[in-house]
């Protein structure tokens, strides 16, 4: 009897935050809305998540990345953007991580050599990349400037650059995103 009188005050009070105007996600699941009728529905992420990683420093940059997956009908994930006050952010960017369609690494010679939590990203997203199907896309490193990447990752990694020409290198970075979010949502609907 509590539990379903906690439910309801938990849907009063979405639907009240909903007819003020504000948006309410889970991320990585969905979010709620009011539909034609003006009840309140959840409509389930058919978007593919990006987790975009980068050094600090890079963020006017990213930022930029971040709002043309989002015009391109992804969902990107940023912690400048995602992260809310009082948020555990270092468990929030693991759990991002492993929500996440896609983990796109922003390299420039800033963020190789610096350390800390970019290199801590790298890390983790290698590791749950191990989990994850060979065939299977998961980690696309970009370079933002002419920096050198990890052997490691030059070894067994296609990049993208970003630069001389943004537009570019968003688009093919854009195209090979679509095209492993397409089959691998074919895959799910087999």
């Amino acid at each position: 009897m509590k539990q379903r009188l906690e439910g309801r005050a938990l849907l009063r009070l979405v639907d009240r935050c909903l007819r003020e105007g504000a948006s309410i996600e889970i991320d990585g699941m969905g979010s709620f809305q009011l539909n034609t009728e003006q009840r309140v529905v959840f409509e389930p992420t058919s978007r593919g998540r990006v987790f975009l990683a980068y050094a600090e420093e890079d963020g006017a940059e990213v930022r930029k990345l971040y709002g043309a997956l989002q015009r391109a009908g992804f969902e990107p994930w940023m912690d400048k953007e995602k992260l809310l006050p009082g948020q555990n952010w270092p468990r929030a960017i693991e759990r991002a991580i492993e929500l996440s369609d896609f983990f796109v690494g922003c390299f420039s010679h800033r963020s190789i050599v610096k350390r800390g939590h970019f290199q801590r990203e790298l890390g983790y997203a290698l590791d749950v990349a191990a989990s994850i199907p060979a065939e299977d896309i998961f980690f696309i490193p970009v370079r933002l400037d002419a920096c050198h990447l990890p052997s490691q990752i030059v070894k067994t990694v296609q990049y993208v650059d970003l630069f001389p020409d943004w537009d570019r290198g968003v688009k093919m970075l854009i195209k090979s995103l679509r095209q492993h979010w397409s089959e691998r949502t074919k895959k799910l609907a087999s």
